[in-house]
Parts: C-alpha cells; structure tokens; sequence
C-alpha cells in the first residue's frame, strides 16, 4: 500500500511540475478511458469469482450500509466544518 501511495504522490509532485507542459492538458480523455476499462476489467474479475458471486447478497447489503453510512458521515462534517468557518453574520 506504501508503495501505491508513494507513486501517487509522486505523480502529483510530477504533474505539479509539469503542469505548464501542453500535451499535458490531453490526457484527461485518456484517464477517463483507462479508468473505465479497469472498471470493466475489475467487473470481470469479480464475475468470475464463485465465492463472491454466491455472497453478492451479504456483500452487497453491507456496501449498502457503508456507503450510507460514509455519506451521512461526510454530510454532518461537512455541515460541521461549513458552520464554523465559512458561515456569516452570527452562528447556526
């Protein structure tokens, strides 16, 4: 995991650097594609699993709740962080 995170990092500090560089500015399009292909490619992968499939139900109600859970949670801090620093005139 150090290491996906490092090479993210250092695609920032890269694209920060270059950010000046044109042909840059066309890779947008490109990410895009290559992110739905790995989303198909993870899709195939997943269909062809027998353990997940046969568990699709319990898997899928628990990232149901988490994902709920996750927005709930970002809502309230959200809500938080806006009250009390970006809120004007007075309090809540």
């Amino acid at each position: 995991m150090f290491t996906v995170i490092s090479i993210f990092f250092c695609g920032i500090a890269l694209g920060y650097l270059l950010k000046d560089v044109s042909v840059l500015r066309y890779l947008g399009k490109s990410v895009f594609y290559t992110i739905l292909a790995l989303l198909f490619i993870l899709g195939l992968s997943i269909g062809s699993n027998e353990t997940i499939v046969q568990n699709l139900a319990i898997l899928g109600s628990q990232a149901v709740l988490m994902a709920v859970a996750t927005t709930l949670g970002s809502l309230c801090a959200a809500k938080l962080v806006y009250n009390r620093f970006f809120r004007k005139g007075g309090k809540a």
